[in-house]
């Protein structure tokens, strides 16, 4: 089983990123996924969720910001992130089920 992340970087404030998270060794069109994110001496915290199907759940904290999405044919989950701020620097995590990936770091920095 393995995640792989990547599209992190250095953006300025009210730029975008995508964030990409490719799944091996499992049934990926079968799990749920999610994205988490962990900042500088904060703990790990949750951002957005997606369903096999595609239904989404975001955290009220990127809410309108932050898209989650998926391509089963891929096997892979992308994770838009829009108008990004300053607080949204964290390492992202690719999560499935009893699963991490290495993390991707997103600096948002002027």
């Amino acid at each position: 089983v393995q995640l792989v992340e990547s599209g992190g970087g250095l953006v300025q404030p009210g730029g975008s990123l995508r964030l990409s998270c490719a799944a091996s060794g499992f049934t990926f069109s079968r799990s749920i996924m999610s994205w988490y994110r962990q900042a500088p001496g904060k703990e790990r915290e949750w951002v957005a969720r997606i369903s096999p199907s595609g239904i989404t759940v975001t955290a009220e904290s990127v809410k309108g910001r932050f898209t989650i999405s998926r391509d089963n044919a891929k096997n892979t989950m992308y994770l838009q992130m829009n108008n990004l701020k300053p607080e949204d620097t964290a390492v992202y995590y690719c999560n499935a089920p009893g699963t991490w990936g290495q993390g991707t770091q997103v600096t948002v920095s002027s």
